[in-house]
């Protein structure tokens, strides 16, 4: 647990990610495609995109503008630099998933689908998992020491869109 509310925040998404990354490893471990007849299935790909085109995206983004900017300003610019050349990895790995399982939705897979599904799928697991462990390890507790409850409280106002 983080004392600051963004660090918690941040680290609550993280929690929610490796929890849809886990389910979208153990679809991707399957021979069968999804099937999107089935809930479960159905689910994962809507999941997916709007994870994706939502809160990734988005977490990306204000980690990028707000925490490595602030973390800069006080001599920590290494983590930030790495985190978003990671970002700038994982976001087209994000953006063509999120178009697969968009495509999957309404027309199912064929046998080339479901491998470049999986293919892309697979590196965006690995990717991010190895992400959120940096950011868990490094940054999140960064952010922690470093930030002022001034500066906690309107960066937090701007991510959850309370300005």
């Amino acid at each position: 647990m983080f004392a600051n509310r963004i660090s918690q925040t941040l680290h609550d998404e993280h929690r929610a990610t490796i929890t849809l990354m886990e389910r979208l490893e153990q679809s991707l471990g399957r021979r069968q495609p999804i099937d999107i007849s089935d809930p479960k299935d159905a689910r994962l790909l809507r999941d997916l995109v709007l994870a994706i085109d939502s809160d990734t995206i988005r977490h990306f983004d204000f980690e990028e503008t707000h925490l490595f900017t602030l973390l800069e300003s006080v001599g920590d610019q290494l983590i930030g630099d790495h985190l978003t050349e990671e970002h700038a990895v994982m976001r087209p790995l994000g953006e063509t998933l999120a178009a697969l399982s968009r495509t999957a939705e309404s027309a199912g897979f064929d046998k080339a689908s479901w491998e470049e599904f999986r293919r892309v799928g697979a590196e965006f697991v690995q990717r991010m998992v190895v992400h959120v462990q940096k950011e868990e390890m490094a940054l999140l507790p960064l952010v922690n020491d470093t930030m002022d409850s001034e500066t906690e409280i309107r960066l937090y106002n701007v991510y959850t869109g309370n300005t």
